[in-house]
């Protein structure tokens, strides 16, 4: 979507128009859906992120800056809102772990929504496989192609702690790179 006709859509929006938000939830959702598949494994749960994600994009428009790239505002509510559901899930896995047993459900990484715009499964596998942190840098790193010191920005982390988990996951990568296509495996040792 042009940056012309996305400022005029957010400006439209500022002053709650419906279908201006609806024009830009639908340019957005794949972009926004895909990230959070690979940063949460549970299919609900991706649902309820999903929600508050365009909750909270409605509701904070009035302090989005312009002078910034929506896109990158964007991935920065992504981000804040997967934290978010982590810190309250794990307070309810606690709570439920002293009620009953712990029963792992399936995973949902296979879903053909995750697997396109040129993803494969064995990347997927490969990227679920890497701690949380290093799956955040390495997604906006390759998906979204935001430097390390933008990362930083979203994750409001130090940058030595972007690279630090940037490393750490390459070299998690590279250690499964068997499992990996040719093709993927060049991007990354070109790293």
């Amino acid at each position: 979507m042009q940056s012309e006709y996305m400022y005029q859509l957010l400006t439209k929006m500022k002053d709650g128009d419906q279908q201006a938000f609806h024009t830009i939830y639908d340019a957005t959702y794949q972009d926004v859906y895909r990230t959070v598949c690979f940063m949460v494994d549970h299919q609900q749960d991706r649902e309820d992120i999903m929600n508050e994600i365009y909750m909270q994009m409605w509701t904070s428009l009035a302090n989005y800056d312009t002078n910034r790239p929506f896109h990158f505002w964007l991935h920065g509510l992504v981000i804040r809102q997967v934290q978010r559901f982590r810190v309250k899930s794990w307070r309810r896995f606690r709570i439920f772990e002293r009620i009953r047993g712990f029963s792992q459900e399936e995973s949902h990484w296979d879903q053909p929504m995750v697997l396109t715009d040129g993803t494969n499964q064995l990347i997927s596998q490969a990227i679920q496989k890497l701690t949380d942190k290093q799956r955040a840098v390495i997604i906006l790193r390759f998906f979204h192609d935001y430097t390390l010191e933008e990362i930083a920005t979203l994750l409001d982390i130090p940058l030595g702690t972007v690279k630090s988990r940037y490393h750490a996951g390459l070299q998690s990568l590279r250690k499964n790179k068997w499992i990996l296509p040719s093709e993927r495996m060049e991007k990354i040792n070109d790293y």
